[in-house]
């Protein structure tokens, strides 16, 4: 396959995903979707670093901006780049586990990713990033997609403390587990001070040298 027809491909996929509503018309799990498909994503052929994360929340799903709030604030000092690099689809791939805000609880909490996205579109969308060499794997729901039962099993607390046995099982493809950058994970990060010590440094370290290499065609 030429490299053109593979970038028309991943167009005519992404238009299908932005234009899904199974959710809302055809769901497989629970309930319909209550209010109007919105998918977030930024995906192109060319991205070296892949951010894996949970769903938008209810500010993305308004601007359509992938980690358009304090979230990203946060996330984007945690890798140590600013904004004109975060939304640079050549470098960065932001692939949610669900494309669309998926709802709030009666508690004021977001509902679970919708699980229609990530069967529907996950494994079709990531055969289209053949340059990615480095996955930042946000929670507890996309680090059991990207890393398997182990992690399950584990849960999010236990994966982060793992994060270099995570980050060295494949040398060709790195990944870091992170906990979601959201302010409900502050008594965790006030908790565990060697995430701010040891793991930032190392992710910060990774993202220069793979934004700074290039890419093989």
């Amino acid at each position: 396959m030429t490299s053109s027809s593979s970038s028309n491909d991943l167009d005519g996929l992404l238009a299908s995903i932005r234009a899904c509503r199974i959710c809302r018309e055809h769901p497989v799990y629970g309930k319909p979707l209550s209010h109007e498909t919105r998918p977030v994503l930024q995906v192109s052929k060319a991205a070296r670093i892949c951010i894996a994360s949970q769903a938008p929340g209810t500010r993305v799903h308004k601007t359509g901006r992938p980690f358009d709030d304090p979230s990203g604030v946060r996330l984007r000092n945690w890798l140590g780049i600013d904004e004109s690099v975060f939304y640079d689809s050549s470098k960065f791939a932001i692939i949610p586990m669900g494309f669309c805000f998926p709802g709030l609880r009666s508690d004021g909490s977001d509902y679970p990713p919708r699980r229609e996205c990530a069967e529907t579109w996950r494994a079709k969308l990531f055969a289209h990033l053949p340059n990615v060499k480095l996955y930042l794997i946000i929670g507890g729901y996309a680090q059991r997609w990207h890393l398997g039962q182990v992690a399950a099993r584990q849960g999010v607390n236990r994966t982060v403390q793992q994060w270099r046995e995570v980050y060295d099982a494949d040398p060709f493809v790195r990944r870091f587990p992170l906990p979601h950058p959201s302010w409900h994970n502050n008594k965790w990060l006030a908790c565990n001070t060697w995430f701010e010590t040891n793991l930032l440094p190392a992710l910060r370290a990774d993202v220069r040298r793979v934004l700074d290499s290039e890419v093989i065609r």
